[in-house]
């Protein structure tokens, strides 16, 4: 298998220039962090950005906002599996930017277990962050962008929505329910002019991985890449980018893939 290089870092485009963002998930070196900060390339006014962990919330926060001094960037706490945390996550962004155009669910959780040794506590914790995190996001933003008339989601969804893979239903499971969740609230969003798409990629490094999973393993899955590798978070994030812009005005309730994998 040949491995293509991935291409230099995509030069900035001003995709959104003046638009507000919140991000969940976006504390850290994965998608969510590359997210936040290819926003702010593009031009956003401001940008919102949780996570779970304090610490790495508030440094995230820091580094961009004095990587980016033009824009308003605010780091909160948020816990996608408790709605209080949800609505004032929520709730602050509104406060902090104006008005939230743009927000990108990105908050999930994996783990790795046959189905017949999984417990319940393991298969509900997965589908409660995966799945009805994104729900409880897009439930509380769609209630502030649709009397608005405008705004974008953007879900993060898994190639493993479609395609099957041992000691992953549970991932697999909510990863499905986030591309139906984004085609069913896409078609309800559509008539108040919001739009719902998501990305689905496949296997994404980042340092988090590559210190957490074996060698051998992310060597298998990058054999099975049209590239030969993984991707680059910041290549997902593009794709993120473009659905929250007005380049993607006219796409609703669709599942892109990331990789050549949709089966």
């Amino acid at each position: 298998m040949i491995t293509v290089p991935p291409p230099a870092y995509v030069p900035a485009h001003g995709l959104l220039k003046g638009k507000s963002v919140l991000i969940t998930a976006a504390a850290g070196a994965g998608i969510g962090f590359s997210a936040a900060k290819r926003c702010l390339e593009e031009g956003a006014r401001g940008l919102v950005l949780s996570d779970m962990h304090p610490r790495r919330t508030e440094e995230a926060a820091q580094t961009l906002a004095q990587e980016f001094p033009q824009a308003v960037v605010h780091g909160q706490v948020c816990n996608v599996t408790q709605e209080a945390d949800v609505q004032a996550l929520v709730d602050a962004a509104e406060d902090k930017l104006g008005g939230v155009d743009v927000l990108i669910n990105n908050a999930g959780l994996g783990g790795t277990r046959r189905v017949v040794d999984m417990s319940d506590e393991e298969w509900l914790k997965v589908i409660d962050v995966t799945l009805n995190g994104t729900f409880r996001m897009t439930r509380a933003m769609l209630r502030k962008m649709q009397p608005r008339g405008r705004g974008a989601i953007v879900n993060n969804a898994s190639v493993l929505g479609w395609r099957a893979q041992t000691e992953q239903a549970h991932y697999a499971a909510a990863k499905a329910g986030v591309m139906a969740l984004t085609r069913c609230a896409g078609l309800e969003a559509a008539e108040f002019g919001v739009r719902i798409n998501a990305v689905s990629p496949s296997i994404v490094f980042h340092d988090h991985l590559r210190k957490s999973a074996p060698e051998e393993l992310l060597t298998q899955l990058a054999s099975r890449e049209a590239f030969g590798r993984g991707a680059e978070a910041w290549e997902i994030a593009n794709v993120m980018v473009f659905l929250a812009s007005d380049y993607a005005s006219y796409l609703v309730g669709e599942v892109i893939s990331a990789s050549s994998q949709r089966a």
